[in-house]
């Protein structure tokens, strides 16, 4: 839980940084003058307390019964975090209120909740967790979720739906270009697996079901009814914490009220088989837009995934961990180096002696002039691998030591 007493700060106060395994494949939104990050090296992972969660706008494109406006509406991720959480989501659809004003969705059935798990992940960096969903692929507890469900994750916890298991669960691999995870349950066996439809025969107009973690609560699952209303969609997601803006295609559009929590969770079609994996949300304007990656793509990504093939959008297991806090390349950067604005307590470079106030210039034999050269250096490595670190302190000296990266928060 996040334990800030203040207010969460604002969106644009944190950085969309350059997640990649070494391979770079999202460009930063913006830099903003004294951020806050533990260098990894798949994510440079904001350690301030939660933001915000304000929107972006969704650009349409594609076939659509239903077409974008120039000012179209603002999208979210459907993913509850912490005490900032979404809660109720955004009432639309025919849903009944409570007296509280949040909206109350159906129940899912038993043949809706097969194959479905709820997904917490603790983000102890940013002293918050977050909730989402996930789907279980097979018997041995292979699940699919969505990246943004699970990033920046120290430790993540899921439990099965239909029968209240409950597991750790470890990555084996995420897509943050294409928003897609997969984790591997701890000594599951015997799992009821999702049933999918993959033949990408979806067309406007036929019936969906959204179903999930709405509000983040756990429990049985919610079910929100709807439409298809549109093929190949292109959105823009607002960055939510840990998790960054994302540019996501190819998105199965539905009137069905997607909320905070179903993130990852399954769009079945009137047959009660998965078509696309929850993902995103409109939040504001006079109708109801969710988005859906079809599982036919997803299950392509996690295929790469599991067949371990790396590549400039695909990183397997966790990403090394240096654990510092560096300060912006635009707060004043000299261009000499990376400088530290706080280290993490029990992390390699406070073990090797680094603190705030020093500044990084080489790391594993690769100079290091700013935070892009130093997260750039440590995409090359990974976690369990000794590195040479050079540094100088505030008085001018120069130092050098061997530290030991570990695994990182996930990318």
């Amino acid at each position: 839980m996040n334990t800030n007493d203040g207010a969460p700060a604002s969106p644009d106060d944190r950085d969309a940084v350059t997640p990649g395994g070494g391979d770079g494949h999202r460009v930063p939104a913006r830099r903003r003058q004294g951020r806050m990050v533990a260098v990894s090296s798949a994510l440079a992972l904001a350690l301030v307390a939660g933001s915000a969660f304000g929107i972006a706008a969704a650009t349409g494109t594609g076939s659509s019964a239903a077409a974008h406006t120039a000012s179209a509406p603002d999208v979210r991720t459907a993913l509850a975090r912490g005490p900032y959480g979404y809660g109720g989501g955004s009432g639309h659809g025919g849903s009944a209120s409570d007296s509280s004003g949040a909206t109350a969705l159906a129940s899912a059935t038993a043949a809706q909740e097969v194959g479905v798990v709820d997904i917490t992940s603790q983000l102890t960096y940013a002293q918050a967790e977050s909730a989402g969903t996930g789907i279980v692929l097979s018997s041995d507890g292979e699940i699919l979720t969505n990246n943004h469900v699970v990033e920046g994750a120290t430790s993540i916890s899921v439990t099965v739906v239909a029968t209240g298991a409950v597991y750790t669960a470890a990555v084996v691999g995420t897509d943050a270009t294409d928003d897609v995870a997969v984790l591997q349950l701890n000594g599951a066996s015997g799992l009821a697996t999702a049933a999918l439809d993959t033949s990408g025969d979806t067309v406007v107009g036929e019936a969906v079901t959204g179903v999930g973690n709405a509000g983040g609560t756990g429990g049985t699952p919610s079910a929100s009814p709807g439409t298809v209303t549109a093929l190949d969609q292109t959105i823009t997601t607002q960055a939510e914490q840990t998790a960054a803006s994302e540019t996501l295609s190819g998105l199965i559009e539905t009137d069905a009220d997607i909320q905070a929590g179903d993130s990852g969770g399954p769009l079945f079609d009137a047959s009660d088989r998965v078509i696309g994996i929850d993902t995103a949300a409109q939040e504001g304007g006079s109708t109801v837009a969710g988005y859906a990656i079809p599982i036919e793509d997803a299950l392509a990504i996690a295929a790469r995934i599991e067949a371990g093939q790396a590549s400039s959008t695909v990183t397997i297991g966790y990403p090394a961990f240096l654990g510092v806090e560096v300060a912006s390349d635009l707060a004043g950067a000299t261009g000499t180096g990376a400088a530290i604005t706080g280290v993490v307590d029990g992390g390699p470079a406070a073990a090797a002696g680094l603190s705030a106030g020093d500044t990084i210039t080489a790391l594993g034999g690769t100079a290091v002039s700013s935070a892009e050269d130093l997260t750039s250096a440590l995409a090359a490595h990974r976690p369990g691998q000794t590195v040479t670190v050079t540094w100088t302190d505030g008085d001018g000296v120069s130092h050098t030591a061997d530290l030991t990266l570990t695994e990182g928060p996930v990318a």
